[in-house]
């Protein structure tokens, strides 16, 4: 079996999709959760001077989706033709739209800008987009695509909850309950559960 290693911070964000999916694949892994007083050490040994960064054999990638789709290919969590392909990008790429505009919002340091922002994504933005990507899980029976679990479920299901906190929308899960669905499909699976039963805790 491969020697792998996974690098990100204590947080899930960005890094918990492929430690979902590791677990998914039933790959022993180290789990490096790199606190900030070691990250610019480490930083310049990684790929593109950024976390997550998913070490096999000794070979360091990175780019969190990218991560995500290698490892559904590996697991059975891909498409069966390049259409079936295009669609999971198509919707992860749109979830990811979403998620960008969100923590823009969340990382602005003027207070009055980022309640400004705010309050025009809550306004004009947030009501169609949540809409869209909620009928799309809805149609594909609780998953991002194809109507069958793949790889794209674990970019959500891993970003779920740093996604409700980037939004700032308290009623979130009430509007969207099968957002909240396809989550909880995802961490029920056997192996993935186990994983999160044993996980160090953290809100996002």
């Amino acid at each position: 079996m491969d020697n792998v290693v996974f690098y990100y911070f204590p947080l899930k964000a960005m890094g918990e999709s492929s430690r979902l999916l590791l677990a998914y694949g039933g790959q022993k892994f180290d789990d490096r959760r790199v606190p900030k007083e070691e990250w610019m050490e480490l930083k310049p040994n990684t790929p593109f001077g950024q976390m997550p960064v998913l070490e096999i054999n000794g070979k360091r990638h990175g780019q969190s989706v990218a991560i995500a789709r290698y490892l559904g290919r590996k697991y059975g969590l891909a498409g069966d033709s390049i259409e079936e392909d295009f669609e999971i990008d198509q919707n992860v790429d749109f979830f990811g739209d979403i998620r960008i505009k969100a923590a823009n919002v969340f990382h602005e340091t003027d207070p009055e800008l980022k309640k400004k922002k705010h309050e025009e994504l809550e306004n004009n933005y947030y009501p169609d987009a949540l809409k869209r990507l909620h009928d799309i899980v809805t149609k594909n029976n609780g998953h991002i695509a194809l109507g069958k679990l793949t790889w794209g479920d674990f970019v959500i299901a891993g970003m779920y909850d740093c996604f409700k906190m980037l939004l700032q929308i308290p009623d979130f899960e009430e509007k969207y309950p099968n957002i909240k669905k396809l989550h909880d499909n995802v961490v029920s699976l056997p192996r993935v559960k186990e994983y999160c039963d044993a996980a160090p805790k953290c809100d996002f």
